[in-house]
């Protein structure tokens, strides 16, 4: 039995190996992500629930927003949590637009494009790179970098996926450390001369810090919303009674997005340890153990949403835990909600848009559910 084999009924199960446990009910990885006494500090884990993390891994990631604890992860995401609050992000609405249709004429005219590396990547990835204050031109470059580093949040780090790990964090250092002097000397309306008036401030941010926190938004900042638009896309595509409903009453594409959220998570998987000896689903978890949350089978736990299954876009999915729970809910859910309405209102718009492959090709990851490509025709040429 793999992790993804395991069925929401199952509640709390011990992991494949015997070391750790598997949360797969909504109630059960609710708890794991909301209640207190959990950690998202791999370090704190005496056990590893079939999931490897090299120790050297374990120490890069205590750096990292999404696996720190209270009080460094309040203190690390309230400096950068303005410029994602749903106020800040809908002043975005417009810009995200203008990109939309810049990236679709010349797909339209074509009749042919690749969801995901024509559209859903250079979409968010430019959004980001525009917010941070980073120059639009070296995205591509961030791509490749940002595609070896991902691997760390993944989870199951082999030797040398750590290596090229290694040396993409080296490259993104060289980039970073610079363009972080040039805002020092001439400061903008961007992010990251934000974060590094904050460094400077001394007990906010640390130099280590700054750059892991960037790092972390160039990577999250697109790949998720990317790997959400791709996975939505293909969803209605299979699903062409509703894809024809949200055509027919656009209206319904917040609840759309957020049932493509449920049907399809983005983010498969998180991991939380034990602070203290805890009761979940009935069971005894000894603090030091890991717990993986399986964020996919609790949104589809019959318990909490009827005929889990099906693409329904009416339905109310709001209890969804594609973004997380609790302290480390999602930072950038606001906005990864914003740009996939944009997104797909506009693929949905594109007339006899249908597959031209039958089997889209997904990325080899764990913790990511991510096609590496989607290839689509609108005929006749748009």
């Amino acid at each position: 039995m793999t992790i993804f084999d395991v069925r929401p009924e199952a509640g709390l199960q011990r992991a494949p190996e015997d070391d750790g446990w598997v949360a797969a009910s909504h109630a059960a990885v609710s708890a794991v992500l909301r209640e207190p006494g959990w950690s998202s500090d791999h370090r704190n884990a005496t056990t590893h629930a079939g999931v490897s993390i090299p120790e050297i891994a374990g120490e890069l990631l205590s750096k990292v927003l999404v696996f720190m604890d209270a009080p460094d992860h309040t203190r690390v995401r309230g400096l950068i949590g303005k410029a994602f609050n749903p106020r800040s992000v809908e002043q975005l609405r417009p810009r995200i637009g203008e990109l939309t249709e810049e990236l679709l004429v010349p797909l339209r005219a074509a009749g042919r494009f690749d969801v995901i590396n024509d559209f859903a990547f250079p979409l968010p990835v430019t959004v980001i790179c525009e917010l941070l204050g980073v120059p639009t031109d070296d995205c591509e470059m961030f791509r490749h970098l940002t595609r070896d580093l991902a691997v760390i949040l993944d989870g199951d780090v082999t030797a040398a996926q750590l290596g090229g790990a290694a040396g993409a964090m080296l490259n993104l250092t060289a980039y970073l450390v610079p363009l972080f002097e040039e805002r020092r000397r001439a400061p903008q309306a961007d992010l990251i001369s934000a974060l590094v008036e904050a460094e400077e401030a001394g007990d906010r941010l640390s130099a280590d810090e700054l750059l892991t926190t960037v790092a972390l938004l160039l990577i999250a900042g697109h790949e998720t919303t990317m790997n959400l638009i791709g996975n939505g896309m293909l969803a209605l595509l299979r699903n062409p009674d509703q894809l024809a409903l949200v055509r027919a009453r656009p209206e319904l594409m917040p609840a759309a997005v957020e049932e493509l959220l449920r049907y399809d998570s983005p983010v498969r998987l998180t991991i939380r340890t034990a602070l203290r000896d805890a009761i979940v689903a009935g069971e005894m978890v000894r603090a030091g153990e890991q717990v993986i949350a399986v964020l996919h089978a609790a949104n589809h736990d019959p318990a909490v949403f009827e005929s889990p299954d099906a693409l329904d876009i009416t339905r109310d999915a709001h209890r969804h835990v594609a973004f997380g729970g609790g302290a480390h809910y999602c930072l950038g859910a606001a906005l990864a909600r914003t740009e996939a309405q944009i997104a797909l209102a506009a693929l949905v718009a594109l007339p006899h848009l249908e597959l031209a492959s039958d089997e889209p090709v997904w990325r080899p990851l764990l913790m990511f559910h991510a096609l590496a490509s989607l290839p689509v025709a609108c005929r006749p040429a748009c």
